[in-house]
């Protein structure tokens, strides 16, 4: 597993537990077409966008209220020259509590400026976190066309 990858992160009035309900909503604030559960562990899902990203993720760890990782099975980017640049790849949600507030802190291990897709990739997973999964979480409605 690669150690490092691009990380980011919000807090927000809502408890843990509405917070990981929300990441694992993934269809509400994700762009793009998904295909299978996004919500039990062992499970694989398929995210598509366009012709631009296909990517499928295997849930590796699914712990209520604290933390969700992702296993990126089979990715293929297709605005890079190394379209597998994804694969074996984890996307991890780390959730806590920080006094009264929750804490997300998103990381794409693997994810690191040496690849190429890291400036469109890390760019489009601030918006996806910071404003389309944040507003589900803190207003109940994301803005998943708004990052893509």
């Amino acid at each position: 597993m690669r150690k490092q990858g691009y990380t980011t992160s919000f807090t927000v009035d809502q408890s843990p537990e509405e917070v990981f309900n929300a990441i694992n909503n993934v269809r509400a604030w994700w762009s793009g077409d998904i295909e299978g559960r996004t919500d039990r562990l062992g499970d694989e899902f398929t995210y598509r966008y366009q012709d631009f990203h296909r990517s499928t993720h295997k849930i590796t760890e699914l712990t209520p209220g604290k933390r969700v990782v992702w296993h990126t099975v089979d990715a293929s980017i297709n605005f890079v020259r190394d379209k597998s640049e994804w694969n074996g790849t984890d996307i991890v949600f780390e959730i806590a509590r920080k006094g009264d507030k929750t804490e997300i802190r998103f990381t794409h291990l693997g994810l690191v400026p040496t690849i190429e897709c890291y400036d469109g990739c890390s760019g489009a997973w601030g918006a996806y976190i910071n404003e389309s999964l944040r507003s589900l979480i803190m207003n109940g409605k994301a803005q998943p066309d708004k990052a893509a």
